[in-house]
């Protein structure tokens, strides 16, 4: 049997004692003072050792976790730089009309939230006061990523600010009118304030992380230098749960980002009720964040506790403080000083005759009120500490009570967040509490009001000159006035117009060559950003390596293992290519930065990212969703697409689906291309849309998502027919006939529009050939570049008509006249072509890939689905032959014929 107190084998014991004497004296030294001292003061010498030897320059492994103390003890707190009782009112104000606000929008049951902020307020309050640097001042200022759920407090210190009025306040959540306020941070809804999209949860850390990684980016290639700007992300303990929240954290590490704070608001609280019932969140996520490589503040106990600590000459308070799970703190923070003396003191000796030292009182005032995140000084002395450190972000873990200020029904109760209202009692014992010149009379009609001291009192005049000194009102969205990019030199794009003749070349290579001569371009090649996860060589892209560079802000330090080859591994501090690793979470993260830096810096860029097309909206959708609403500008490219093209990968990676997700994003315009010709003139009116001289009606805030192809064929010379240009973008144009295809069809053949989109082209063209050379058949082939884009147009033309305008869709103006029924096919679900069916005069059927994917060859795959050109072949004779074109036993022929 194993001796449980035995010493266990660990990796020094593979390493050689050089003086084993030595080694047993520091042994036995512990030994003595855990045996006439105790274990905790033997763990306490320990740690200062331990701290002693990392400030002297000894690599050890670093504790992951410390106890549950502030890091920064009261008498080594900075002095706060204002008026504390000043700011006290102020936070008392904001405190007041954020809980009105959700009070008053409970009649009309739009819902709110109310003890989110009154936890945080001052965690938001100190950093407008002292910190957060606006962008009315040099630089681009700093980037705050806002908690949701705490908008209320937000739009209240705007509303004391006086950038937004009553009205407004009374239409939280209520936007339809055209004059109200959105549940949460969104740009796409309020953008003069808000910079930063933060709901869905998880979203905003991992956003935060990249952010502060792509304004390195800024600095180190020279665009603009944005050192000066500080990221602070705002986050809730429960919220870390999301994997999005922790998935990068290593990467801020990694690379230094001590441009970046993370707040982390630990009321212990979630939606439902505590996050760690059993455990503590502080001290997991301590460990989680230290094991990372980030400098970890822990700023849990207020002032009160510092006569509670002086007391602890034994450490049983500390180790008590340890050991309560967090849900049972939440119990303390409701129950009586009787219940707290027994069952929180009661348990350890000393702990029960410290409690005899105090009052009831003092008791209650520490376990109900006094958390570190509720007392600013506190908060100024944790975020004072992190804008010091450097070589390391920083995450600040501040304790705080959900609902508090809000009375006793309110504070760390589990219902508390789905909790909307206070009633008018309630109010008032607030008011009392918070000590608001608030008159009895000024409740009408039992309405609780709102309460402003007067855009000249002293609070809003101490709030604005804080904010002046600090760059000007935050948080703020700013789109600085920039100039239009030019068009790079016609010359790249029109490369493929006459086609690849004999050689065959895969749609994700013509982008990439594309891009190339792109980022060549003197005025805009600067700007590109192409963001790839660990696929680079997948997609053609090494070449891109020794002329652009991968970003590392540490350079290379190290010879790579292919130097001596032309396209060798090539990483440098100004590096142009994002070279993300598998993580599309993190690629999308750095899109979304890289996409609205023409907002957040002035500075317009051009991101491209590319990725394997499946793993694009299915994965992180959540996030392109956010791209949309932060109105972020560039290009998402699917690369090796179609649920038949990636040969062998089979079902994980055979996407049918992703044009279908991306439909229903307003800000997404979708794209399959075909044809090079086509990626290049997509590409074209891209940058001119989102990048250059728009049109007055036109939404530059879309970005544009194509789908390409990893199967290599011939690269066709675009057609020199009228309305090629306007029928690729808009999404249809005829590609050919069967005339001009040199098939020369009988006068009275019977006629077929055969639609296809992407790779299905090609089938649709191999079909062609078949119907008029084994059947009689004319068909004239269409290259469908975009089915939604062709949707959309069509459904704007029905509002149109609503409103008694008379307009045609496009689709039915470039289809008028064409003989014969449609039929129209695509290497997706049919749902993908059947987008435009209702606009169609003529029959319509669709051909598609439904169902799950496969690993086969691309011909066995496209037969399996029915999509091959032989299945085209017999749709189309079964189409003819409903309207009598073709005989009814041609259908049954062909499939014997083909083998179908």
């Amino acid at each position: 049997m194993t001796d449980p107190n035995a010493i266990q084998p660990s990796e020094l014991d593979q390493l050689p004692d050089r003086d084993p004497e030595e080694t047993a004296e520091w042994q036995a030294s512990l030994d003595a003072v855990a045996a006439a001292a105790g274990p905790h003061r033997a763990a306490y010498l320990m740690r200062r050792t331990l701290e002693r030897a990392e400030g002297a320059g000894v690599a050890l492994p670093k504790l992951l976790e410390t106890d549950y103390v502030n890091t920064i003890p009261t008498a080594a707190e900075p002095a706060v730089d204002g008026d504390e009782a000043m700011e006290q009112r102020i936070t008392a104000w904001n405190r007041w009309n954020a809980a009105a606000m959700v009070t008053r929008g409970s009649k009309y049951g739009v819902g709110g939230h109310i003890a989110t902020f009154a936890s945080a307020a001052w965690l938001y309050e100190t950093g407008f006061n002292h910190f957060f640097r606006g962008k009315e001042g040099d630089g681009s200022g700093d980037q705050l990523y806002i908690q949701g759920h705490a908008s209320p407090g937000i739009y209240a210190r705007a509303f004391l600010d006086g950038r937004i009025g009553e009205e407004q306040l009374d239409n939280f959540r209520r936007e339809a009118g055209g004059n109200g306020l959105p549940s949460y941070p969104h740009p796409r809804r309020l953008p003069w304030l808000w910079e930063f999209p933060t709901v869905s949860m998880g979203l905003g850390p991992i956003s935060a992380i990249y952010q502060a990684r792509f304004n390195r980016y800024l600095t180190s290639r020279g665009i603009k230098d944005v050192s000066d700007s500080h990221v602070w992300a705002f986050l809730g303990d429960g919220e870390m749960d999301e994997p999005e929240s922790t998935t990068a954290l290593t990467l801020a590490a990694r690379e230094r980002l001590d441009n970046l704070t993370f707040v982390v608001n630990c009321n212990l609280q979630r939606l439902d009720g505590p996050v760690r019932a059993n455990f503590k969140i502080v001290q997991e996520l301590e460990a989680q964040f230290r094991g990372a490589g980030w400098n970890v503040i822990k700023t849990l106990w207020g002032t009160a506790w510092d006569e509670l600590f002086q007391l602890d000459t034994t450490g049983a308070l500390v180790r008590r403080l340890r050991e309560v799970p967090d849900a049972q703190v939440q119990t303390y923070q409701t129950r009586d000083a009787a219940y707290i003396r027994e069952d929180f003191f009661g348990k350890d000796p000393a702990l029960a005759e410290m409690a005899k030292l105090l009052s009831d009182d003092k008791i209650l005032e520490c376990f109900h009120l006094s958390r570190g995140g509720h007392e600013s000084r506190k908060v100024y002395a944790a975020y004072k500490a992190a804008l010091s450190h450097k070589g390391a972000p920083t995450v600040i873990l501040a304790q705080t009570v959900k609902g508090h200020t809000l009375g006793e029904g309110f504070a760390s109760k589990n219902a508390n967040h789905q909790m909307k209202k206070l009633t008018v009692d309630e109010f008032k014992a607030m008011r009392d509490r918070l000590e608001l010149p608030i008159a009895d009379s000024q409740f009408a009609d039992g309405v609780v009001p709102y309460a402003h001291p007067g855009a000249d009192s002293p609070e809003v005049r101490y709030l604005q000159e804080r904010r002046a000194a600090l760059g000007g009102p935050a948080p703020a969205r700013r789109v600085h006035p920039v100039a239009p990019l030019p068009q790079p030199a016609e010359k790249a794009f029109t490369a493929f117009d006459k086609g690849s003749g004999s050689q065959n070349v895969a749609t994700t290579m013509a982008f990439v060559r594309l891009v190339k001569d792109l980022v060549r371009d003197k005025e805009t090649g600067r700007r590109w950003v192409p963001i790839v996860p660990d696929e680079a060589r997948t997609f053609g892209m090494e070449s891109l390596f020794p002329s652009l560079g991968i970003y590392s802000p540490m350079g290379q330090t190290y010879e790579p293992v292919d130097r001596d080859q032309l396209m060798y591994y090539k990483e440098a501090k100004n590096g142009q290519i994002l070279n993300e690793g598998i993580t599309e979470a993190g690629a999308m993260a750095e899109f979304i930065a890289a996409s609205t830096s023409y907002s957040t810096h002035g500075e317009t860029m051009i991101p491209f990212y590319i990725y394997y097309s499946m793993f694009g909206w299915q994965r992180t959708g959540d996030q392109m969703w956010q791209l949309g609403d932060q109105l972020g500008r560039g290009f998402l490219v699917g690369a090796t697409a179609g649920r038949t093209t990636l040969t062998g990968e089979g079902l994980q990676h055979a996407d049918g689906h992703s044009p279908v997700i991306a439909a229903t994003n307003p800000a997404a315009l979708t794209y399959d291309p075909a044809f090079a010709y086509e990626i290049a003139a997509i590409v074209k009116e891209g940058l001119r849309r989102m990048f250059g001289e728009a049109e007055p009606d036109e939404d530059q805030n879309v970005f544009y998502y194509l789908t390409v192809y990893n199967e290599p064929l011939p690269q066709p010379a675009k057609p020199q027919t009228a309305g090629v240009d306007e029928g690729i973008v808009k999404g249809l144009y005829r590609f050919n006939t069967a005339e001009s295809a040199g098939l020369s069809p009988a006068a009275n053949s019977p006629r077929i529009q055969l639609l296809g989109s992407g790779t299905a082209i090609h089938w649709a063209l191999k079909a062609q050939a078949l119907l008029a050379e084994e059947w009689g058949v004319a068909a004239d082939v269409w290259s469908a570049t975009s089915w939604t884009e062709l949707r959309r147009d069509a459904m704007e033309a029905d509002e149109a008509l609503l409103r008694g305008e008379d307009r045609v869709p496009f689709v039915r103006q470039a289809l008028q006249g064409a003989e014969g029924p449609v039929l129209a096919v695509s290497d997706y679900m049919r749902q993908v072509p059947d987008q435009i069916a209702q606009w169609v005069e003529q029959d319509y059927t669709s051909l598609g890939a439904d169902g799950f994917g496969l690993s086969d060859t691309r011909e066995a795959a496209r037969r399996h689905f029915g999509v091959d050109a032989e299945s085209i072949v017999v749709a189309a004779l079964a189409q003819l032959a409903r309207r009598g074109e073709v005989r009814a036993t041609a259908v049954k022929e062909a499939r014997e014929k083909y083998g179908l």
